[in-house]
């Protein structure tokens, strides 16, 4: 498939570009970019070496084509070919089509397997449906021959051809057509159209499409901008024609695509549920809003109510102290959002929400006008930053983009959690007397995200969208939810019983006997699909060669446990204890500490559950415990530092832990070791607890092993001295990784530094790896590295005998390693720790991954 690289002077016009081309081809076509130059002063401009880079990242055989805007973007990127190998120059093209339209025209055509003429051909064409609409040009349906490209010393100029034979005359192939309506909201608008090409391009068959409605002239219906031309709008009528030994087949296909509205299931609820709330609803309780997340739930009303906070303006005399109180307020914010980051059992795609609120408070749009605010109209910090959200929150709600009006709900949680700190409010977590549907006004993401699926069995709201993040945020969870219902919903009373359906969006009030037998015949129905789907994950992680690999789940919740085992974790590979510690204003007791262990061990019977032990500081601040403000709270006192320092909460976490142990498979480890002698210290520690529970004859596992996290470039340099230490390691690739990198992950400037597949990350994951396994202890890997597919066979080559991630991303790596032989993923890890770039190595893992794909099974395949 062809690569394409979109190269600007501004990184957010080259992101905003590739999210454009991304959503039109769902994420098939590889697309990178470079934009920008790491210059505080000034961030326009280019960079030779990321344009090398980003056609590094997508390469392929295919060939790549890139486009750019004016100036220095065109000379960088002819000076980045020169960094190429000679083979590989002759197949990266510069091409000269728009940035924006050409970036999307190249990825539909390279999505619809074109060959690099035509994707390049597409690109140039691409201002065709612009020029049409505006009625400007003569016929642009035609793309010019043989133009010259600004491209890598190709000998001859690319004559541009169509990667499909045209027509011939063929008396004994009818050209067949069938007409239809065009029925979704928009049209053929780009998204629809790009659907439309890509299933036509998968044909032989040559065919064509025309507006029957503007009595337009046939295109062909493997063009992006012949389809976009056409100028298609709801209600208009097509024609479409094919001609082919699969016509039948493409006719069929195309069919299914229009009369499914393709895929806009949520444009046409959307405006389906809006004419139905405005009218009678068709049963006595029954309310019809917008499906946000699939599912169907029964259950009694919690009505919700969250907490408002009234902001009073007031004049400071000191603004210098006002505004340290509200930096202070901010970074406390800051804070917050990172541990709810860590702890909510999202994956990372669901994750970079909170990514997002980060970015808000480091906004200088956001920041600088409360520092106005309250030096120059001396207002206190409350009622400035309250103002500033207010005007930044109505600006989202005027947009006409329906998506980015939500965007107003992430502004208001955001600025709803710095007030919080500032008037000195904790948030409350909600605690619900029995599961129940939760009815309120709206909530926010970090509502949402730390929702309990088994108290909140479904949502139902008066404001939202099924874009919103709150929605996302619930599909990720599993929790059915109908939002946008009337506002009489409010008026329930708490315990009155109701039934929604998150797939149409209705709500039933009091439901009658057969509505709740029917519901309850599709969740039944529903459950099954589910665990049928599961199934397959219950299977052992095994290579087609026959090495079983464990795969564990990262778990942060007591509910997380038997959802890792629905999803087909072996056991927990790494419980992060800091939940716990939440929402607290004093430490937990022995007693609270042990109940959680223990719930979380009877739900994994004999199977293994690593118990980290405390890990704050860093991203997870817990104010009560006495932790200082630091310059650079990564490299300060967290993790076993703390721990350490604080032996009486050491020691009182370490003895729940023994007490749970009898009976189970608990294991225990120490975070954030740099040295021999941190580990020296902790399992004295630990055998103090050990000592005084034999004392008062509590039983624990006396064999309980001991392993630690390597996760500072410290310990792996000496793990040969520490693997005399303990049981086993587990490597914690997301701190690894910024610490090599000397990139902190949570800032947005230098986080694309922190990639954990740089080949010095890789080679220290083998360093560690390697003096694990001479000194015979096992070796496991829980950060999020282990979720991304391009990672899993370089990890299985590296000889890991663990993998433990989020319980959702189980079953994909499960089916990744099925597909793999261990010779097969020691030569990609190999050639992975021979490179030199973060790029490179996915790049190059793409390619052996495409190659594995299209290998056939021989005999020596095991199972």
């Amino acid at each position: 498939m062809v690569g394409i690289v979109i190269v600007s002077h501004s990184r957010q016009l080259a992101e905003g570009i590739r999210e454009l081309a991304a959503q039109m081809v769902q994420g098939k076509v590889p697309l990178a970019i470079a934009g920008g130059i790491d210059d505080p002063e000034n961030r326009l401009g280019t960079d030779t070496m990321q344009v090398y880079q980003a056609i590094a990242s997508v390469y392929s055989e295919d060939g790549v084509v890139v486009l750019m805007d004016l100036g220095s973007a065109l000379m960088s990127a002819e000076m980045a070919l020169e960094f190429l190998p000679e083979e590989q120059r002759y197949r990266v093209y510069l091409c000269e089509a728009p940035l924006v339209e050409g970036a999307i025209a190249a990825a539909v055509a390279s999505a619809a397997e074109n060959n690099i003429e035509q994707v390049i051909a597409e690109a140039r064409g691409a201002l065709a449906a612009k020029a049409a609409q505006l009625g400007g040009g003569a016929n642009l349906t035609d793309y010019p021959k043989n133009t010259t490209l600004h491209f890598l010393n190709l000998p001859e100029q690319l004559s541009v051809s169509s990667s499909k034979e045209q027509p011939t005359t063929n008396e004994e192939q009818q050209t067949k057509e069938i007409r239809l309506t065009i029925r979704n909201q928009l049209g053929l608008h780009a998204r629809p159209a790009a659907k439309f090409v890509a299933t036509a391009a998968r044909f032989q068959s040559q065919i064509r499409v025309r507006n029957l409605t503007r009595d337009s002239e046939a295109v062909r219906a493997d063009s992006i901008n012949q389809v976009a031309i056409l100028g298609v709008r709801q209600g208009h009528e097509i024609a479409i024609a094919a001609q082919g030994e699969d016509a039948d087949g493409a006719l069929a296909a195309l069919q299914v695509l229009v009369e499914a509205n393709f895929g806009e299931d949520d444009a046409v609820l959307k405006s389906r549920s809006a004419a139905q709330t405005e009218a009678t609803p068709p049963f006595k309780g029954e309310l019809s809003g917008i499906p946000a997340s699939p599912g169907v739930a029964i259950a009694p009303v919690f009505l919700y109510h969250p907490t408002s906070i009234q902001v009073q303006e007031y004049y400071v005399e000191d603004a210098e102290a006002e505004w340290q109180r509200f930096q202070a307020a901010v970074q406390t914010a800051q804070q917050e959002i990172q541990a709810l980051r860590q702890t909510t059992q999202i994956s990372e795609n669901e994750a970079a929400i909170f990514d997002a609120h980060l970015l808000f408070l480091a906004d200088p749009a956001l920041i600088d006008p409360v520092r106005q605010h309250i030096f120059e109209q001396r207002q206190n910090a409350e009622f400035a930053w309250q103002t500033v959200i207010d005007e930044l929150v109505a600006a989202y709600r005027k947009l006409e983009d329906a998506y980015m009006q939500q965007r107003a709900n992430d502004v208001v949680d955001v600025g709803q959690r710095v007030l919080r700190s500032l008037v000195g409010i904790t948030l409350n977590t909600l605690d619900l007397p029995q599961p129940s549907i939760l009815v309120a006004t709206e909530l926010t993401p970090s509502d949402t995200a730390q929702l309990d699926p088994t108290k909140v069995l479904g949502i139902c709201t008066t404001l939202g969208s099924a874009t919103s993040h709150s929605a996302i945020l619930a599909r990720t969870l599993g929790i059915p939810a109908v939002v946008g219902v009337k506002p009489e919903a409010l008026n329930w009373n708490n315990g009155t019983l109701i039934a929604l359906d998150g797939e149409i969006g209705k709500v039933w009030v009091k439901p009658q006997p057969d509505t709740i037998a029917a519901l309850q015949a599709k969740r039944e129905a529903w459950q099954a699909g589910q665990q049928q789907a599961l199934a397959k994950a219950q299977a052992p992680a095994v290579t087609r060669d026959g090495r079983q690999v464990n795969v564990c789940a990262n778990i942060g919740r007591i509910t997380d446990a038997q959802l890792a085992l629905e999803y087909g974790a072996e056991g927990v590979g790494l419980l992060r204890t800091e939940f716990i510690y939440l929402d607290r204003t004093t430490a937990p007791t022995e007693e609270e500490q042990l109940a959680v262990y223990q719930a979380i061990a009877q739900t994994l019977d004999t199977r293994p559950l690593i118990i980290r032990t405390l890990d704050v500081g860093g991203d997870k601040p817990l104010p009560y415990l006495g932790l200082p403000p630091e310059t650079n709270s990564f490299l300060g006192w967290r993790g076993i530092r703390f721990c350490l320092d604080q032996p009486d909460i050491f020691k009182t976490q370490l003895r729940a832990i023994l007490r749970a142990s009898p009976g189970h498979q608990i294991k225990v480890m120490f975070p954030m070791i740099a040295t021999v002698a941190e580990v020296q210290r902790a399992k004295a520690i630990l055998a103090k607890a050990q000592t005084e529970l034999r004392q008062t004859g509590i039983a624990f596992d006396q064999a309980m092993e001991v392993g630690i996290m390597v996760e500072v470039p410290s310990a792996v340099a000496i793990a040969d001295q520490l693997a005399a230490e303990v049981d086993f390691f587990s490597i914690g690739t997301n701190d690894l990784t910024q610490y090599i990198m000397a990139a902190d992950r949570t800032n947005p400037r230098v986080a694309k530094l922190a990639d954990a597949l740089h080949p010095s990350v890789v080679r220290m994951i083998h360093q560690t790896v390697q003096a694990a396994h001479k000194a015979d202890i096992w070796v496991g890997l829980c950060g999020e590295l282990a979720a991304d597919p391009l990672a899993t066979p370089i990890l299985l080559g590296l000889g890991l005998d663990e993998f433990s991630l989020s319980f959702q991303a189980i079953p994909a790596l499960k089916q990744a390693i099925n597909q793999l032989t261990v010779a097969e993923a020691e030569a990609i890890a190999q050639a992975a720790m021979k490179l030199d770039d973060a790029a490179k190595v996915r790049a190059s893992v793409s390619a052996l991954q495409k190659k594995t794909r299209e290998r056939k099974p021989t005999s020596s395949d095991v199972g």
